[in-house]
């Protein structure tokens, strides 16, 4: 799985658990929702770190939540 796709997987998984949308996401993060948008439908191949950080925000995680997912565990680069 490409890292770009593994980003994608946890930011809707984390969307689900938190039953927040796309649109609550961006407002919750301070980023437009076409950001948001681009990352979540994996228009955007490499997101900046400091653009997952700001998504962290949003959902009241640290970035080392973020990443401490079995997904990430065989992402390769894109």
């Amino acid at each position: 799985m490409q890292l770009s796709e593994a980003i994608q997987k946890r930011i809707i998984t984390l969307c689900k658990q938190q039953n927040i949308t796309l649109n609550k996401l961006a407002t919750n993060s301070g980023l437009s929702y076409s950001t948001v948008f681009s990352i979540f439908y994996g228009k955007s191949n490499s997101p900046k770190l400091a653009t997952i950080l700001h998504i962290c925000e949003g959902f009241g995680i640290t970035l080392g939540e973020f990443f401490a997912d079995s997904t990430f565990d065989t992402a390769e680069q894109d």
